[in-house]
């Protein structure tokens, strides 16, 4: 296929392990990088999907005719490094056109040293991908212009490459120990704003500290945070009167005090919980519950995060003491898959799974259509699902399960993603729903 790019760039080729190749160019890093292929239809946060841990060990093609228009910047960061095994475009642009964009899709692939495939027929890989399921495969790389990649090697790269069923990601993608997490989502005149409750010089310092790009804000967080909150304490404002949660001021009256488990958990579910008013405490994969409960938090959250949800098996059980115990619970993505087998239910490995920022869901409560964002391989078997666990959400594409809730318990979750960013927007209410789920278990 004619790129323009083509005497500029190096060579490079995805091959999948039934041998099928790609062939086209490279705009990131050389070398191999082997993993599950999938399509992406977004038209749009190509910065974020890369940033996202979910798509970790995998190779994302995205279905955009051009991607790298708006270049990259540090405040779009999903988190604090690149998982994704590769990328996967149809055409490049020859300049980035954005007053945020700090740097070009290419450099920041490089610099993270993440490989591109840029000029083959990515229309042809999408039949292919959704006729035949997610495929094993490798992108393949030269260093220079003029050499050729090893197709070859990334043909035994991907036979090898062992697949993501079975494959406990979770503790891979996690923090090392827990911390405060205070920042709130981005606003165009302000940036990433500091939580709600705070204001006055507390609110600057947040700010502050929020004002760094992602990977140092989240590096930091314990060290900034602390003078923030001990601040906040001495001048509360009054959070309820704008988000109708409780007022801390008020004598009886404290903002929710969530604990949130990271399992790869994209920053932007963090915001939105700061959002909520929420004093949120980001904790490790393998955290025990009786540390959680320890807290006496007022609800606990479950993130998305990457690879198969059942050899989770150290999450599962803390979240049936959760559930138990009658603790608020909300999980996104691979946090609602754990849910379900917390239940009892099962989950399946899905043909080519949901990815995709076009994704319309029924809210079964409200009869209201959502569009959303998605990205998993993986799914609750509604069939599955125990007497007391009902469903709240279904996708309208495929009518599978996307969202549960326990009759006998305060407990929710969504299999996509509501706090997409940069949208849509659709299902943000389910925040404000854990909110008051909190709020009503408080008052009890």
């Amino acid at each position: 296929m004619p790129n323009p790019f083509a005497p500029k760039l190096p060579r490079a080729a995805l091959v999948l392990a039934d041998g099928t190749v790609f062939s086209g160019y490279s705009f990131g890093a050389p070398g191999l990088s082997a993993g599950e292929v999938v399509f992406n239809t977004a038209m749009t946060g190509y910065q974020e999907i890369l940033s996202d841990p979910s798509y970790a060990r995998q190779i994302v093609t995205l279905t955009s005719a051009q991607i790298g228009n708006t270049g990259v910047n540090p405040e779009d960061m999903e988190s604090r490094a690149v998982p994704v095994a590769g990328l996967v475009i149809r055409a490049l642009p020859q300049q980035v056109s954005s007053w945020r964009a700090t740097q070009s899709l290419p450099d920041f692939l490089k610099e993270h040293g993440k490989l591109g495939l840029v000029g083959i027929d990515t229309r042809r890989l999408t039949r292919l991908l959704r006729e035949r399921g997610s495929q094993n495969g490798c992108l393949v790389a030269a260093a220079e212009v003029g050499q050729e990649p090893d197709i070859e090697a990334a043909l035994a790269a991907a036979k090898a490459f062992p697949g993501l069923a079975g494959m406990d990601l979770a503790k891979e993608y996690t923090v090392d120990s827990h911390y405060p997490w205070e920042e709130g989502s981005w606003s165009l005149e302000k940036g990433h704003r500091a939580q709600p409750h705070l204001k006055g010089e507390a609110a600057a310092a947040a700010a502050r500290a929020a004002s760094g790009n992602a990977s140092a804000a989240a590096s930091a967080n314990t060290a900034t945070t602390g003078a923030g909150k001990a601040t906040a304490a001495a001048a509360p404002s009054p959070a309820g009167a704008q988000t109708g949660l409780p007022d801390p001021s008020a004598p009886h009256g404290r903002r929710f005090r969530v604990v949130a488990y990271d399992f790869g958990a994209k920053l932007n579910i963090l915001r939105l919980l700061a959002d909520q008013g929420c004093d949120v405490t980001v904790v490790p994969a393998q955290t025990p519950a009786a540390d959680v409960l320890a807290m006496q938090p007022d609800g606990v959250f479950f993130s998305n995060g990457p690879g198969d949800p059942e050899p989770c098996t150290y999450a599962i059980d803390a979240l049936r003491t959760f559930i138990g115990r009658k603790v608020p619970f909300f999980g996104i993505c691979l946090g609602h898959q754990l849910l379900g087998l917390a239940a009892g239910a099962r989950t399946v490995k899905m043909k080519f799974g949901h990815h995709g920022a076009n994704h319309p869901v029924k809210d079964l409560d409200t009869g209201r259509v959502c569009i959303t964002s998605q990205n998993h391989g993986f799914a609750v078997d509604a069939a599955s699902l125990p007497a007391n666990v009902r469903t709240t959400h279904v996708s309208l594409f495929d009518g599978s399960l996307q969202g549960i809730a326990f009759t006998d318990a305060p407990a929710f979750s969504f299999q996509g993603h509501p706090e997409a960013s940069p949208g849509p927007h659709d299902v943000a209410y389910l925040f404000e729903r854990f909110a008051q789920l909190m709020a009503g278990h408080r008052s009890h």
